[in-house]
């Protein structure tokens, strides 16, 4: 508090009201009041306005935001930039993919075809057709030999015998040959008619190495005299016995598609597997191809090299994802800052705060999966260009990327047809109704996992189908859908009665309550989601915070010129009934 105001007598001849005297500060202090008043509703005048503006910039701003393409053209001749990288995406995306198909259609096939090939020259009696897991199996001492000497004794006559480009692995000036390794027991003393044994788990591998030039000079017999020692195996402490070596090849069938030629190198091995001492020694194959740049290379003739102009192409998709990934995360965070004030203006107009549901409809998910695309887009193809120029040869991981690129990429497509309102009803009921779903997989997953550790330990030993858990549980997603039910029921193995009965009762349980019941309750829950959708579609969706305030805003307000004509890309105008479905953006 300031110091009492001093009043002083007034002159003679003024007087106050009712023609009393008044001091003269008192008249000063009224003024004052007067003018203090005439300032605060000055002020306050002028905040009604600027908040009035700002509630309908961001009225403004938020049906913008929740417009699609064609509405944000007519709106401000805004024209739909993403909306047509997206269409020029899919294009190019779609075409790229089918150019490294067809590309890694033929290495695929070269490496198949090669690898049926050395199972016919390495394998003695192979049928051309593989044995469960394995390849072939022997049941003799004298045929673990003949096997093993049948693969040497074709490993040296290879350039006289074989069909393909193959030759032997150079190590600079040196020629790697072939080199065969035996596991055995340390220590094993067997008698079973006596049931007594004695053996010394440690494991101790012997290793023999072999030059082609070598092996040109000896036949079998001399190379098993020379090394009498190392192939004179005792079989009851046999473990596995492998042989392996390195050919090289050259795929011509590129020249045909106008590319340059591949150069491979194949590590292949075979495995005489005799772990289980169970009389039966199974013999697998295996071929591991690795893809080199060759490096000598003439080619004579007109040969077009296409493999510049894929190069430049590659090139084009890069920089159109790395253009729509800019597009889209842009979009994503002009949307959070739009978020941000809404929320801000929500809570400090109606003093409450935003919804979760109203702040999901800012996230859109489309730009998020079109991001993701981008992203494994532009690693895929700058794989690619590595694959073609022969740096590379990641085929494997390139395909993933650029298919489920792809696959992304057709999945957005759905984006632009939920515009409408007849195409709107499958990603709506997709919408509400995964929630539902996906708590209801996760009850009926427990008893499926149930049915499938019991059916593999149970039927296992009797049913080929139940041998793991991978192929049981393959099995019974089959069951599911009606697939291959009679054959389940008729390959059990009648070994054992109890199990018989047993495998009835399971079956016809699993059967029973995952088709009739769980599998009707899955269907039930998409028609029923289905069904609340339409009625929404009839009646009015659930009105939110979000859309009752932009219900106060009309789209008439951003036309900024007469909407004379409408571009081609434009065409598709919504009824005005659709304009309140803004679920999906």
């Amino acid at each position: 508090m300031g110091p009492a105001p001093r009043c002083e007598r007034a002159a003679p001849g003024s007087s106050g009201h009712g023609g009393a005297p008044r001091p003269a500060c008192a008249m000063d202090l009224s003024v004052g009041y007067v003018a203090r008043g005439r300032t605060l509703v000055t002020r306050r005048m002028m905040a009604q306005p600027d908040s009035d503006l700002e509630e309908d910039a961001l009225k403004k701003d938020l049906k913008f935001y929740f417009m699609n393409p064609c509405e944000k053209y007519r709106a401000r001749r805004q024209i739909p930039w993403k909306l047509g990288l997206q269409i020029l995406k899919i294009v190019m995306v779609t075409t790229q993919l089918i150019l490294f198909g067809l590309s890694n259609q033929l290495v695929v096939s070269f490496k198949e075809e090669n690898t049926i090939a050395f199972k016919h020259l390495f394998l003695k009696g192979y049928s051309g057709v593989d044995e469960d897991d394995y390849s072939c199996s022997v049941y003799t001492q004298q045929d673990v030999y003949d096997s093993i000497f049948f693969a040497i004794n074709q490993y040296c006559q290879l350039k006289n015998i074989s069909l393909g480009t193959l030759g032997y692995e150079q190590d600079e000036d040196d020629v790697s040959g072939l080199q065969i390794c035996k596991q055995q027991y340390k220590k094993d003393t067997m008698l079973p008619s006596n049931d007594t044994l004695n053996i010394d788990i440690a494991i101790e591998t012997d290793c023999i190495h072999l030059e082609p030039q070598m092996l040109a000079t000896k036949r079998s017999g001399d190379l098993k005299m020379v090394n009498s020692s190392f192939f004179n195996f005792e079989f009851y402490r046999l473990i596995q016995i492998e042989i392996s070596f390195q050919l090289k090849g050259i795929d011509l069938q590129t020249i045909h598609a106008r590319e340059l030629p591949d150069c491979y190198a194949f590590q292949n091995t075979i495995t005489f597997n005799n772990r289980a001492h169970s009389g039966k020694v199974k013999i697998y194959f295996d071929s591991d191809a690795d893809i080199q740049e060759c490096k000598d290379w003439h080619i004579s003739g007109s040969i077009q090299k296409n493999s510049q102009y894929i190069l430049v192409f590659d090139g084009f998709v890069i920089v159109s994802c790395f253009a729509s990934l800019i597009l889209c995360t842009r979009s994503i965070i002009l949307a959070l800052k739009l978020q941000k004030r809404f929320v801000y203006f929500f809570l400090e107009k109606y003093k409450r705060h935003v919804c979760h549901a109203d702040r999901l409809e800012f996230i859109n998910g489309w730009y998020v999966l079109v991001i993701i695309s981008d992203v494994m887009t532009i690693i895929g193809s700058i794989m690619k260009m590595e694959i073609k120029a022969k740096n590379l040869t990641s085929y494997d991981v390139c395909s993933i990327l650029l298919g489920t690129s792809t696959l992304f990429v057709w999945v957005g497509v759905i984006r632009y047809l939920g515009y409408f309102q007849t195409y709107n009803v499958l990603i709506l009921t997709m919408q509400a109704s995964l929630p539902k779903v996906l708590r209801f997989c996760c009850c009926a997953g427990m008893i499926y996992l149930g049915y499938t550790f019991c059916g593999w330990i149970v039927l296992g030993p009797y049913h080929e189908k139940f041998e793991d858990l991978n192929t049981v549980a393959e099995c019974l997603f089959s069951l599911v859908n009606g697939d291959d039910m009679f054959a389940t029921f008729a390959q059990i193995q009648q070994k054992s009665t109890l199990v018989w009965l047993f495998s009835r009762l399971y079956l016809y349980s699993f059967i029973s309550l995952f088709i009739y019941m769980i599998l009707s309750l899955f269907i039930a829950l998409i028609t029923d989601s289905y069904d609340t959708i339409k009625k929404y579609q009839q009646n009015g969706f659930p009105v939110t915070d979000l859309h009752e305030f932009l219900k106060e805003c009309s789209s008439t307000d951003y036309s900024k010129e007469p909407q004379a004509s409408m571009p081609f890309i434009c065409c598709c105008r919504r009824q005005g009934s659709d304009d309140n479905l803004i679920l999906i953006n």
